[in-house]
């Protein structure tokens, strides 16, 4: 199992994976289509690989991969990534040799459970009816909740979707809210359709989602943004309980192809708790999900994660003695280059937790320039509560109850602008959480307005609905652009969707790593050539990095177009890059 759970619920413990902290109206489809047919009868020793080669036409991969002794189990030809079965230890290496194959990695250092080949539909809970009234909880007075339900509680249009455990859609408070045609379980890396194979086999999802969107109707608790609508795509495995890679990769998928505005992740991608890219298992894995993430972000998706319960730094990475969790951990030695999926992944937003008040949760995970924005997790006596299977309430602690404060959230920003692209929502999310200073803790590092322990700073959803004008676009370039000695680096944003001319104050972030740099001159170069000095570093300036925002009157410039960020080194002996770089028009 995963990483031991920092809080449980009042009935039952979290499940150890999903415990990131670490699912009546509604009804189902009218047929319950069977899941897909397998490619063969499951056989002890069955393992699990994703193997990954370009986009588009896969069927000759698909082919390799049967004539190599194995089956296809699902296929996910957009993003070129088939999900194997084999019972051959020489499966994978066979695979890396044929053409047009990119990578090969194992999903996990266990078997693939038989029930994956007839996976039994979790049991539709009693329901019990609740004497709760809805009251003002701390979790949604801190973060203004119950200010932002007088303006909107969000449109039915938002749809959200809770990767998790499952959902109990049966639940009075989740019902109203609960969207059964988009929801799904992809245990074991591929859709199964069937009603009710999206319920909860635990208690953790059901909780998430009750933060999300618990209706408001009287009964129990209300959610941050109560009147969206919430999917259930459950990730999870029965029994374990883990979220294996090809279970995330469906996930995202289905998010993507199913329109959903804004999912929350609860969870880390089992069995590792770090990916590192040095292994060829692990390194197969990272590709997978992010480009999985990379679908469901194309199609209009924003993923919201949680950071974890390790009290780690992140940013600091050195150990592992927790993975695999489906076999026999080892203590590995690792890198800032091992990421934890889907949380350190680009374009997901990562985040932290906060106690009751102003305050890190003694557990949550942090980390200077990975966590993004904060919001209350719960810790100690002061847990989050929310929606338990069966018609139940109960408390529970942890990063996985901090995501789905900022999912939201994010679903009220969504509500108010329904053309708000990913990128915008992330840029909002951050712009309007509400800065927190770090305590007297030396890890805590940055400044009020962004630092390891709360990032951006804790959300707020009565900013989210305050009724004021969407915030201007915003365009990113993340990729890395080397600056050498002597030499002129450049970095693109292609800017689309601004008509008319650029604004007379045209914000430009810029973040580049470089260890002299008094060596460097920075220029924004507009889509028709016209070049706009942002600042000549003085020659005597020997700190390390420019991480500043300067503002451009562009007024002149029409705002559509390829926009450059140039860096220029003027001298020999120190080199850096353009790490990222942004626009807000």
């Amino acid at each position: 199992m995963a990483a031991a759970a920092i809080g449980a619920a009042l009935v039952t413990a979290v499940p150890a994976s999903a415990a990131q902290a670490a699912p009546g109206a509604a009804s189902g489809p009218t047929a319950s289509a069977a899941p897909t047919a397998p490619q063969a009868a499951w056989a002890a020793g069955t393992r699990a690989y994703l193997v990954i080669t370009a986009p588009g036409d896969t069927s000759a991969v698909r082919g390799a991969v049967t004539a190599n002794g194995g089956t296809v189990f699902a296929s996910h030809d957009a993003i070129g990534v088939i999900v194997a079965h084999s019972t051959s230890p020489a499966f994978a290496g066979t695979m890396r040799g044929v053409a047009g194959v990119q990578q090969v990695g194992a999903t996990r250092t266990s078997d693939v459970p038989a029930d994956a080949y007839d996976p039994a539909l979790p049991a539709a809970p009693s329901q019990s009816p609740t004497i709760l009234t809805e009251s003002n909880r701390w979790d949604m007075t801190q973060i203004k909740a119950d200010k932002a339900w007088a303006v909107s509680t969000g449109s039915s249009a938002v749809k959200v979707g809770v990767l998790d455990t499952g959902v109990d859609d049966l639940h009075q408070d989740i019902a109203p809210n609960f969207n059964a045609a988009d929801s799904v379980s992809c245990a074991y890396g591929r859709p199964d359709t069937r009603a009710g194979a999206w319920r909860d086999i635990g208690d953790h999802g059901t909780h998430v989602a009750g933060t999300i969107a618990a209706a408001r109707n009287g009964k129990g608790v209300i959610g941050v943004a109560p009147g969206v609508r919430i999917s259930s795509v459950r990730i999870a495995e029965p029994t374990t309980s883990m979220f294996f890679a090809e279970n995330t990769i469906c996930g995202f998928m289905w998010a993507g192809d199913h329109g959903f505005k804004v999912t929350n992740n609860s969870y880390y991608t089992d069995p590792w708790m770090f990916n590192c890219p040095d292994n060829v298992d692990q390194a197969a894995i990272i590709e997978g999900v992010k480009r999985a993430q990379q679908y469901a972000e194309g199609k209009g998706s924003l993923q919201v994660a949680a950071a974890g319960n390790s009290n780690y730094d992140l940013a600091n990475k050195r150990t592992d003695r927790s993975s695999p969790n489906d076999s026999t951990p080892v203590n590995r030695t690792i890198t800032n280059a091992c990421i934890d999926i889907p949380t350190e992944l680009p374009g997901v937003v990562t985040v932290a937790a906060m106690g009751n008040g102003n305050a890190k949760a003694s557990y949550s995970n942090f980390g200077r320039d990975i966590i993004d924005v904060a919001a209350p997790g719960g810790d100690g006596a002061s847990g989050v509560y929310s929606t338990l299977p069966g018609g139940k309430y109960g408390n529970m602690n942890g990063t996985s109850m901090a995501s789905p404060h900022v999912a939201g959230v994010a679903a009220l920003l969504a509500s108010t602008d329904p053309g708000a692209t990913p990128a915008d929502l992330r840029a909002r999310l951050a712009a309007q959480a509400n800065d927190t200073a770090c305590p007297s803790d030396s890890r805590c590092t940055g400044t009020t307005a962004d630092n390891a322990f709360f990032g951006e700073g804790q959300v707020d959803a009565l900013k989210a609905v305050a009724g004021t004008p969407p915030p201007a676009r915003y365009f990113e370039n993340t990729a890395d652009v080397a600056v050498n000695d002597n030499a002129t680096a450049e970095s693109p944003i292609t800017v689309t969707g601004v008509a008319g001319n650029a604004p007379a104050a045209l914000t430009v972030f810029v973040d580049i790593k470089h260890t002299y740099r008094g060596d460097l001159v920075l220029s924004l170069v507009a889509p028709d050539g016209t070049v706009y000095l942002l600042e000549d570093i003085p020659d005597g300036d020997s700190a390390d990095n420019v991480v500043k925002t300067y503002t451009v009157n562009a007024s002149s410039e029409v705002a559509a177009g390829v926009w450059k960020l140039r860096v220029r080194d003027t001298a020999a002996q120190d080199t850096g890059r353009i790490d990222a770089w942004n626009l807000t028009f």
